[in-house]
């Protein structure tokens, strides 16, 4: 890939001692498509923290997890594999891990495990915050309770970030109940592209960021990167959000 540079705020301490983060949130279909692309893809997003949505489950999935922070210049913060039912957090060394809260979810007979991937991070002087990944039922009773869970995953911190594929569009129930409590970072400050699945011909918004009211988005959406890397690496678009975390 060509290199890219994306027009948002950049990452760093500001000086009051909040931070500004890149958080990027990616459905990486269990790294079945173009790894390479895949690659490509994140590293042209340049992100802080990486909230990944299935993950390899069943064919080692630490190893496979382990690849994907090395080849992407990151670390395995927690989740992956079957800790967490697919969602993976990845890091830069900027964010340090204070603990972690993953989350194996109940699930009705003949639905797939799902789960939340959570760790309490810190970066620079800023608030440490909940990170979560997560990947919802498409089950759309199940999805409204798994909706319903994820703020009790602050794991005891006072903000928290989310960023998942939800599988539900911004008018459906469990969106809407979720976007009552915390921001939806694209529709607070829209950047770049609104839909996310398809990649030949997106036409719906499935993947989000949200936060909660203290953390303030800068901007959020799916970056333009090149076409031909987008369409091999998986079958979501990316989702970036640039946020800005408060000072301690």
């Amino acid at each position: 890939m060509t290199r890219v540079t994306l027009d948002l705020p950049p990452s760093g301490p500001e000086p009051d001692g909040a931070e500004r983060v890149r958080v990027l949130s990616y459905n990486v279909r269990s790294q079945r498509d173009d790894r390479r692309a895949l690659v490509r893809v994140i590293r042209a997003c340049e992100p802080d923290l990486i909230c990944i949505q299935e993950s390899p489950r069943y064919w080692r999935p630490e190893a496979q997890a382990a690849w994907l922070a090395r080849e992407t210049g990151t670390v395995v913060l927690s989740g992956g594999g079957r800790a967490a039912a697919g969602p993976l957090l990845l890091g830069t060394p900027r964010a340090t891990v204070l603990r972690r809260a993953d989350l194996l979810l109940p699930k009705a007979r003949g639905l797939h495990a799902r789960g939340f991937a959570t760790a309490v991070v810190r970066l620079g002087r800023a608030a440490p915050f909940a990170l979560t990944s997560c990947h919802l039922s498409l089950d759309p009773a199940e999805r409204l309770s798994q909706f319903q869970l994820l703020p009790g995953q602050l794991a005891g911190a006072e903000q928290g970030v989310i960023g998942g594929d939800f599988n539900e569009h911004p008018e459906d129930p469990g969106w809407q109940w979720l976007a009552a409590r915390y921001q939806d970072a694209h529709a607070t400050a829209p950047w770049g592209g609104e839909y996310t699945s398809r990649p030949g011909d997106p036409y719906q918004r499935l993947d989000a960021v949200f936060t909660t009211p203290a953390i303030h988005p800068l901007a959020c959406g799916v970056p333009p990167l090149p076409h031909t890397d987008v369409m091999a690496a998986t079958d979501h678009l990316p989702v970036v959000a640039v946020l800005r975390v408060p000072p301690a």
